[in-house]
């Protein structure tokens, strides 16, 4: 079996591409890359990359090519058009799709790819062009065990995380999951901004204490190691734990209502999470949550 390294293309070379391809300069062998900017070009070629004016072109040099462009259409552009992978990939190449697209654009165009004894893998990332630059990506991959292994070592150059998510489909269907928290985190720390606004309290100060802690803690992420979101069973080990972070959830949302109350504050996802939080947790509601007044129950 042949230990050579795969050769590898990169297409599309903006916010996120350019770090992520920048890193793989420091593979041996030639990276070749190819954007619609001839100035997004001139940094690669310097550094001793090759310029491919189309993909079809980055695809006759290459056996793994990533995929950042802007959405599904231009995807599938890169993929499928006239001057695309496909009009050139040889049998065995690999085509990781970074961008968070459809998962059911990934599906079809991995069916497309299949056809021609190509791999498509769907292969979105976390962590911005900050975790770009610095290679500290996690890339969430959706595809063939075949595939994954090609992927591996070109995705370490800048991934400090890589995860096999499943079949075709499922790395795109983990961004959208782990995104749905992210944004949901986002629109609960600005209510808790309005409460401690409301209460005369520096948000700016908040915002520290909160980034300090949560690098500390892990933030939400901390809870999730269970394997299965079903009920926990009372002799299972992760009930005492799960139940103590359930009643200081409890305790902690219902003295944040009482708050907004004092300060005529709105505050949706805190009553939500105040009779959400042990269900979700599978350890079902605490004293907190069973006693929480009828204004919150009702708006819960």
């Amino acid at each position: 079996m042949s230990t050579a390294l795969p050769t590898v293309g990169y297409i599309g070379l903006g916010n996120m591409g350019a770090p992520m391809a920048t890193r793989l300069l420091e593979r041996p062998g030639t990276l070749v890359v190819c954007d619609a900017r001839a100035e997004a070009l001139e940094p690669f070629t310097t550094a001793g990359a090759i310029a491919a004016a189309t993909p079809a072109e980055v695809a006759d040099r290459t056996t793994v090519i990533s995929v950042t462009v802007l959405d599904d259409t231009q995807v599938r552009d890169v993929v499928t058009g006239p001057d695309g992978i496909l009009a050139t990939a040889r049998p065995g190449t690999v085509v990781a799709v970074h961008s968070t697209i459809s998962d059911v654009t990934a599906v079809e165009l991995a069916d497309a790819c299949r056809a021609r004894g190509v791999d498509l893998v769907d292969a979105p990332v976390s962590g911005g062009a900050p975790g770009a630059r610095q290679g500290r990506l996690a890339v969430m991959v959706g595809g063939s065990d075949d595939a994954f292994e090609s992927v591996r070592e070109p995705f370490g150059h800048f991934a400090e995380l890589v995860i096999h998510a499943g079949p075709v489909g499922a790395g795109t269907r983990m961004k959208l999951a782990r995104n749905l928290l992210h944004f949901v985190s986002f629109t609960a720390a600005s209510e808790a901004q309005r409460l401690a606004e409301a209460a005369g309290l520096d948000i700016r100060a908040l915002g520290k204490v909160v980034r300090h802690t949560d690098a500390i803690t892990g933030g939400a992420g901390a809870i999730m190691l269970r394997d299965t979101t079903a009920p926990v069973s009372d002799d299972d080990p992760w009930f005492s734990i799960l139940s103590h972070v359930r009643n200081l959830g409890e305790k902690d949302l219902a003295l944040a209502l009482g708050l907004g109350d004092r300060f005529d504050v709105d505050l949706p996802l805190a009553r939500r999470a105040l009779t959400g939080l042990g269900p979700g947790l599978g350890v079902g509601t605490g004293a907190a949550a069973d006693h929480s007044t009828p204004d919150q129950k009702e708006h819960a």
